[in-house]
């Protein structure tokens, strides 16, 4: 009696190894199986009976070569303290419980952090302490798992597939089959009295049936697999229907030919197959192109202020940045790629990628990642690699950082699969019809309605109509993080405003120093001061403090969001914040900055805000809103925001970033869906408590992943163009619901009356899918045109900023 491996499914040869009453081929499925056991996994054999893979009998000696210092520095993403990231090319994922062992091994081992599977490219993601597992291991440990990790040297170079071959090589077969079928099929359909035609009809056949063979059993593989994944998990997706057509078909044809009843259906059921891989190929490439639209490296804006030897600061794109030059990161803001530490003082949080808020100390001549976030005093680095700003959008796409919620999608996910149910009753309905008025006119009619039923079209509607958008708005510089973003702007019903720095201008207040005379010593190190802060009060008054800039160390440096920092600058303690912090009475009707010297206050720099233009118009357009201003200031401005803002249904002033955190909230809990507009620094909990948090910048600013949009300040009053484009976008999938449906009740009519053949049902529905992505690619077209016609945005331009100032602000954007 031949045994079978309990966790491989393998026969069983030599090796007989018994444990816990099963049996094994080897100490390697037994171990894994130990270790499912152990940690309470064994549910894994029920998601698929036999999903363990027998692992190598290799020496797995062979990945010692991964903790080479230069090796481990090739293949890992990201090291720093403990913690390091890598990325391992896994040919052998091949199911859902692939994916649920491969995200478990943080239970398996305790020095794994976290896992990520990247299914369709085949990778996992792990987070690892490398300090108790090296790298060597860790291939080991997946290696023993069954998932033996591919490492050549172009997963080193982290070079990235752009087309999936093996679906070019089953598109080509299915081609092959199909113009050599019709071929060999032509004969049968011209008729006649042939003796010759006649005699080899039989050979005709057979090799229809053969090279229809490895389409049916490669080419359309991967819709068995889709279909059975999916019945397996209780799920009837959209490709039940497709397969249940090409098993008639084929059945239908062998059982003609092996009966001498006809020639069967060969040459149809390849080019049914040719013409639905014609399609998958048309969605495959365009979902790529689409991905590089949506790659922040190819239009992203973003920006760093970039320090020359002198002291010059100058903000300019982070495309720009080229190995060499030298940048500040102030607190709070991301490091934007590679560098050394030059001065300061690091104190490097690297939560944004590894999840851990675990801090880093970092000395000049330390190498920092990008992605890190500095926290206290204000960094000169050193750029030692090129920008990579894909990879900060990876991070800011990250999964941990995203709201899950509920949206068309899911509705799309639901609508698929009734549809597909319904499909198969009126499949079952009219196959039982023509069973009895005409056999061969049955099979015909129940392929045609599977084929032509296909909801592939009504999936595509929302991820390419918001695709489109998301990048009409990118261009715009109104940067969406997800799909789903885009939709909840669209129900939004309420929008709540940070004052100082989102509505008004940054570099265009007036401002008066109220004290005594402050020496130049003094003024030197207090401007020191400002520079590591992110605050738009302090960059105001940096701008306006009319001296020499030096770079002195500063130590001991600390911020209090929203209240002030304090640091140690040659040798006297400068206090920098609000009349609170400082310990000064507040004056309730001026927006101030506080200033005191080794405790000794000197004075204050007082500021009048001025407003960005045309604000008035903007939220006369945003009638459909309820309207809310927060700010951290006091209240001495509201009876001119009053004046600006007539249809404000509320204010507050004084607001602490808690403060303004629980204020979304309470509105929320009122049953408003908010949008918080804030520059992304004290507003950081409030933009992650809104249902779309809006980053606002003009130039360089802390990325957090808080936001769910970043963008320029120069558009902040035409906000309403952005929800209005959002708005469309949901009338656009509205109408491509309309079409494919439409689309299905027409070819179904044709279908269940007999009227079309399963041939022409093929070409029709990859045609579907075209349509509606047309549809949808000049629907979106015209909605930007509507809202960012380039005559109208130049006109808007020049009616409110100088041509210097243009010139300026164009050159400014948005940093990570």
């Amino acid at each position: 009696m031949i045994e079978n491996c309990f966790h491989c499914g393998l026969d069983i040869q030599k090796i007989r190894i018994p444990f816990d009453e099963k049996i094994f081929c080897c100490n390697g499925c037994r171990s894994v199986y130990e270790i499912l056991n152990t940690n309470n996994l064994t549910n894994f054999y029920e998601l698929n009976k036999k999903a363990g893979i027998r692992p190598s009998d290799e020496n797995i000696s062979q990945f010692d070569y991964l903790d080479t210092p230069e090796i481990f520095a090739r293949i890992t993403d990201f090291s720093e303290g403990s913690t390091s990231l890598v990325t391992f090319k896994i040919p052998v994922i091949h199911c859902s419980s692939c994916i649920w062992l491969l995200e478990s091994l943080h239970i398996l081992n305790k020095d794994v952090k976290y896992s990520q599977v990247n299914f369709t490219r085949k990778t996992v993601k792990v987070s690892f302490n490398h300090n108790n597992l090296k790298l060597s291991e860790l291939a080991k440990f997946l290696t023993n798992l069954g998932y033996k990790p591919a490492i050549t040297l172009e997963t080193a170079d982290k070079n990235e597939d752009h087309l999936d071959k093996s679906l070019l090589v089953k598109f080509a077969i299915a081609g092959f089959g199909f113009g050599n079928g019709m071929f060999l099929a032509f004969p049968e359909y011209i008729g006649g009295e042939d003796f010759w035609i006649e005699h080899y009809k039989g050979l005709f056949r057979f090799l229809m049936f053969i090279l229809a063979l490895p389409v049916v059993l490669y080419s359309a593989s991967d819709y068995y697999k889709s279909a059975w994944y999916g019945l397996k998990n209780k799920i009837v997706n959209i490709d039940v229907p497709i397969v249940l057509g090409i098993f008639v078909l084929f059945g239908r044809s062998v059982y003609e030919v092996l009966t001498d009843y006809g020639a069967g259906y060969f040459d149809t059921l390849c080019g049914l197959l040719f013409f639905m891989l014609m399609g998958k190929m048309f969605q495959k490439r365009t979902y790529s192109s689409l991905s590089y639209d949506r790659d922040y490296k190819s239009f992203y804006p973003i920006a760093v202020t970039k320090v020359d030897f002198g002291g010059k600061q100058e903000n300019i794109l982070l495309s720009e940045v080229k190995i060499g030059d030298r940048i500040l990161v102030r607190n709070q803001e991301i490091i934007p790629v590679d560098a050394v530490l030059i001065n300061g003082n690091g104190n490097i949080d690297n939560s944004f990628i590894t999840g851990e808020s675990e801090s880093i100390s970092k000395q000049p001549g330390d190498k920092i990642y990008a992605g890190g976030k500095q926290i206290g005093s204000s960094l000169e680095l050193e750029v030692i690699k090129n920008v990579d700003q894909s990879y900060l959008t990876q991070l800011w796409n990250k999964e941990a950082f995203k709201k899950h919620e509920t949206g068309l999608d899911t509705l799309i996910n639901e609508i698929s699969k009734y549809f597909t149910l319904i499909i198969v009753g009126i499949a079952s309905i009219a196959g039982i019809y023509w069973y009895f008025i005409d056999l061969e006119k049955m099979y015909q009619v129940v392929s045609a309605i599977l084929i032509i039923a296909c909801p592939c079209a009504l999936a595509l509607s929302s991820p390419f109509t918001f695709g489109h958008v998301m990048r009409i708005l990118g261009r715009n510089k109104f940067y969406v993080k997800d799909t789903l973003t885009i939709e909840k702007i669209a129900k939004l019903d309420a929008v709540v405003f940070d004052k100082t720095g989102t509505i008004t201008e940054r570099k265009k207040n007036i401002i008066k120093f109220e004290g005594d005379e402050i020496n130049e010593f003094d003024l030197l190190n207090i401007k020191t001061l400002l520079k590591n802060s992110n605050h738009p009060l302090s960059k105001s008054l940096y701008e306006f403090i009319d001296c020499d800039d030096h770079y002195f160390p500063v130590e001991n440096f600390s911020e209090i969001s929203g209240k002030g920092y304090q640091a140690y600058i040659r040798g006297k303690l400068y206090m920098i914040g609000s009349a609170k912090y400082i310990g000064q009475p507040s004056k309730h009707h001026e927006t101030a900055v506080y200033i005191s010297i080794n405790g000794t206050f000197i004075g204050n720099f007082v500021f009048k805000n001025e407003y960005r233009a045309n604000l008035k118009d903007l939220f006369a357009k945003l009638n459909l809103y309820k309207i809310f201003i927060l700010s951290g200031d006091n209240s001495s401005e509201k009876i001119q925001l009053k004046t600006i803002i007539p249809n404000v249904s509320s204010m507050a002033f004084n607001q602490s970033p808690e403060d303004k955190l629980n204020y979304i909230q309470k509105l929320q809990n009122d049953g408003m869906r908010v949008a918080m507009l804030g520059d992304g620094l004290n507003d950081a909990g409030a933009l992650k408590q809104s249902n779309v948090g809006i980053a606002v910048s003009d130039d360089t600013n802390s990325f957090t992943p808080s936001s769910d949009v970043i963008m320029n300040g120069d558009k902040v009053t035409r906000l309403d163009d952005y929800l209005n484009v959002c708005k469309g976008s949901i009338t656009v999938v509205k109408m491509t619901f309309g079409i494919s449906i439409l689309y299905n009740i027409v070819g179904l009519s044709f279908a269940v009356t007999g009227n079309i053949s399963p041939l022409i049902a093929a070409i029709l529905m990859p045609m579907s899918s075209i349509t509606v992505i047309s549809f949808t690619t000049l629907s979106t077209w015209i909605l930007g045109r509507k809202y960012f016609n380039k005559k109208q945005a130049r006109k808007y331009e020049d009616n409110n900023f100088s041509e210097t100032e243009i010139v300026h602000k164009t050159s400014e954007a948005v940093i990570l």
